[in-house]
């Protein structure tokens, strides 16, 4: 399976996202999907599979739990598909951070200003 059909599903793109932020066990996983997405343990479990099988997670078992981790390399795989089209939004992003800096340096000499003109 390509990584964008795996990615192309919200609710394994769902089960990503819970995993970038650590390992977790199928149950906590399952108990937000079923929260948010209102299918069924077994529904879970079969996105839980695809992720597997794709690469996109690893898996092991800790005394009767499973716990599933982010597995990187299938993201580096679309990562560098996206490469090609960085140039569309790294501009936009380049821009903000001028911007943002140049707010902040304003600030500080509105500040360094009413400092002076408190104590001077």
């Amino acid at each position: 399976m390509h990584a964008f059909d795996v990615l192309g599903d919200p609710v394994r793109r769902r089960i990503l996202e819970l995993l970038a932020d650590g390992e977790q066990t199928s149950g906590a996983i399952t108990a937000v999907i079923r929260e948010e997405f209102g299918i069924s343990q077994p529904a879970v479990s079969q996105h839980l599979r695809v992720l597997r099988e794709s690469g996109f997670t690893s898996v092991h078992a800790e005394g009767t739990r499973r716990l599933y981790a982010v597995d990187a390399e299938p993201l580096r795989e679309v990562d560098v598909w996206l490469e090609r089209f960085r140039r569309f939004w790294n501009r936009h992003l380049d821009a903000l951070a001028i911007e943002l800096a140049r707010g902040r340096r304003e600030r500080r000499l509105e500040e360094k200003q009413e400092r002076e003109r408190k104590n001077g």
